[in-house]
This record gives structure tokens, C-alpha cells and sequence, in this order.
């Protein structure tokens, strides 16, 4: 056990770049005090969530992102209350449920192939390929790698199907096309219902979607991080009727407004220590935000993150966010969100309100930053 340990760890330092994905939860020294924030909107247990298509996919408006349940940044999450949590979400109107390969690695397919495996027909199970998962740092999106890896991402997940299957990043060796034309081949098997590209540029998605529909593109976007209003990504989902699912909504946990200038982020284990937004020179640079989003939640009865998911959710009715969680409590705050109705007034009064305060630093580090896909 202790070699395996070992190997997971030397796994996860090597694949760095796996991040965008891999590594957005608390490990914090401190944090604010954030009890004097309103508790509404933790009502939703056996409502029924509203539903929204990724391309043809339906899916329920909120998604949770499995990832941070398998201990890349922390310890491993209790494996039982992580089975709660996830079966919570289910009984809350949630059926849609992010994870990928390499996150854990395996790990957290097991996990959440174990928590659905109840109600699997009444969920749709999005996981990802890509990476390289053999002690290397890279991508590995080759045909015969891709057919290699589902097999494997079905048993973990107790299914005889995957509804979305993503590409985790581009891999600048393998031609798109043949890609899209592996993931074909697989949804003609029946194995892969639908195809996605997870930090894909627009170009790449326009040859991608040629040779097979691209029913979701995942990239990160929020508040404070919103370049694919400016690169084309999101005006080419909208063109091509893709739909759009954001990863870290609430800005790596910026956005619930639980940090302050002391808080630490641990170098060992949580890669946020690595992001230049995150760092002690910009961090304090960052913080006015925040303040002005805490005032404006205390308005509108809600919290920052339930503000700040509820801004995604007004922008486009083919846009899905995963917020990401290890407890039942920040889960139902963030279900909360689907209760907030924003105006067009609303949107454009945050947006010009936000555009007040610059965003210090990059969003991730320079090994991350690498695997995103900038083609033209």
C-alpha cells in the first residue's frame, strides 16, 4: 500500500499540466470568517431541477464536478461521506456528474461509478480521456489509446456506456479529425453516447464537429475568468448548437469569498500555490472583487458562489456548470444557485461593475497553461 501511495503522489506531481481539472479544492491555513453570509437557498432536497441541452444531450441545469473528492489537493475525502455527497446531489434534482481517468488516477471513476450505480439510467456520466498515465508528463490521444481507455472508464464506472466522453486537452500529435473519428467509431458501438472537448479552441472544435458533433466544450470560465467571451470558444458553441460547461464556476474557490490575504495555499499539495492569481503579490490585488461580489450576494439574499453561478446560468440557457465539492453543505449552497433569478439588468450592472477591477496574475501555471490549445 505504501508503494502504491508513493506512485500515486509521484504520479500526480509529474502530470502537473493534468490540473485545470485535477487540483481546485481547499487546503487553507485560514480563511474569513463567512457566517454572516445569508443561509438561503439550501431548500431544494426532492425538487426537481430544471434540465438543459448540451447539444441533444438533457441534463439537469447544475452538474457536480466529482473531481475534488479523490484527494489530489487534501487527503482523500471520507470514501463513504464522499458517497453521500454524490447521492445527495442526486436526491437534490442533480443528474450530471463530471470526473475523468486521471483524476485520482482511477480513483474517482471508481468512486463515482459506485455512488450512480443505484440509479445509473437516471444519470448522465461525463468522464474524460488524454492523458498520459504511465509516469510520463504528456498527451496521449492516439486511436488505439482512446479504444484502450474507454474499455477501462466503462468498469470503473459499472456501465456498458459513457453519455460524454471528452478529450481532456488536444493533443497537438494526434490530428483532431482522427479523434473525433475514433469517438465516431465508439458512439457507433454504442459505447460513447456523446463527444466533448475540454480546452479546445475554436478552430479545433469547428474540425472536430465535422467529422462528429461536439455535443459540450468544458473550459474554465467565471467572473474572473472569461476568455472565451474573447477567443471565439463560446461564440462557435452557440453557432454550432454545442453546449458549454464551465469548470471551476466559482473561480478555483476565489468566488465564495472565503479567502482572504492570509490565506495559505499548501506548495505540497494544492496547485492553486502555483497559480500566479493565487500568489502572495497578486492575491491582495484581487481581493476588491470579492468585496464588491460579497455586497452585492448580501442583496440579492445569497452567497457569492450561488452570485456567481447564477451569473453563468443568465448568460446562456446551452451553459452547464459542475461546481466541485466534498461536503453536502457547500453542495446545496451551490444547487442554491438555480433559485437566484438574475435580469438582463442584473447581468450587465455586475459585468460593468467587474470590469472595474483588473484580474492580477494568470489563471494557472506555466505546466498547465502548456496543454491549453491555442491553435488559430
Amino acid at each position: 500500500m505504501k508503494d502504491e501511495e508513493n506512485s500515486r503522489r509521484k504520479f500526480i506531481q509529474q502530470t502537473a499540466l493534468a490540473g485545470a481539472g485535477l487540483l481546485f479544492a481547499p487546503n487553507l491555513l485560514s480563511a474569513t470568517n463567512t457566517s454572516s453570509y445569508p443561509k438561503q437557498i439550501n431548500d431544494n432536497k426532492n425538487n426537481n431541477m430544471k434540465t438543459r441541452k448540451l447539444g441533444t444531450l438533457e441534463v439537469s441545469e447544475i452538474g457536480l464536478g466529482c473531481m475534488n473528492m479523490v484527494g489530489n489537493y487534501n487527503p482523500p475525502a471520507n470514501h463513504q461521506q464522499s458517497i453521500k455527497t454524490i447521492r445527495t446531489a442526486f436526491e437534490n434534482g442533480v443528474r450530471f456528474f463530471d470526473t475523468a481517468e486521471v483524476y485520482g488516477p482511477y480513483t474517482d471513476e471508481k468512486l463515482v461509478g459506485e455512488a450512480l450505480a443505484p440509479f445509473r439510467n437516471e444519470v448522465k456520466i461525463a468522464t474524460k480521456f488524454g492523458f498520459a498515465i504511465d509516469g510520463t508528463v504528456g498527451l496521449d490521444s492516439r486511436p488505439e489509446r482512446i479504444k484502450k481507455v474507454v474499455e477501462e472508464s466503462l468498469k470503473r464506472l459499472r456501465t456498458d456506456h459513457i453519455d460524454l466522453y471528452y478529450q481532456h486537452r488536444v493533443d497537438p500529435n494526434v490530428p483532431i479529425e482522427e479523434v473525433a473519428g475514433t469517438i465516431k467509431e465508439l458512439i457507433q458501438q454504442g459505447k460513447v453516447l456523446h463527444f466533448g472537448l475540454s480546452e479546445a479552441s475554436a478552430k479545433t472544435i469547428q474540425r472536430a464537429h465535422a467529422v462528429q458533433k461536439v455535443s459540450a466544450v468544458q473550459s474554465e470560465y467565471s467572473l474572473w475568468t472569461r476568455n472565451v467571451e474573447l477567443n471565439g470558444v463560446l461564440k462557435t458553441c452557440e453557432d454550432l448548437g454545442i453546449g458549454f460547461v464551465p469548470w471551476a464556476p466559482v473561480g478555483a474557490g476565489f468566488l465564495t469569498g472565503k479567502y482572504d490575504t492570509s490565506t495559505k495555499f499548501d506548495k505540497e499539495s494544492d496547485f492553486r500555490a502555483g497559480f500566479p492569481r493565487f500568489s502572495k503579490e497578486f492575491l491582495p490585488l484581487n481581493m476588491p472583487m470579492i468585496e464588491w461580489l460579497k455586497e452585492y450576494a448580501k442583496k440579492k439574499n445569497a452567497t457569492p458562489a450561488q452570485v456567481a453561478l447564477a451569473w453563468l446560468l443568465a448568460k446562456s440557457p446551452n451553459i452547464v456548470p459542475i461546481p466541485g465539492t466534498r461536503t453536502e453543505e457547500h453542495l446545496l449552497e451551490n444547487l442554491g444557485a438555480s433559485k437566484i433569478h438574475l435580469t438582463k439588468e442584473d447581468i450587465q450592472g455586475i459585468e460593468i461593475c467587474f470590469t472595474k477591477f483588473p484580474v492580477y496574475g494568470d489563471r494557472m501555471g506555466e505546466a498547465h497553461m502548456s496543454s491549453i490549445d491555442y491553435t488559430i
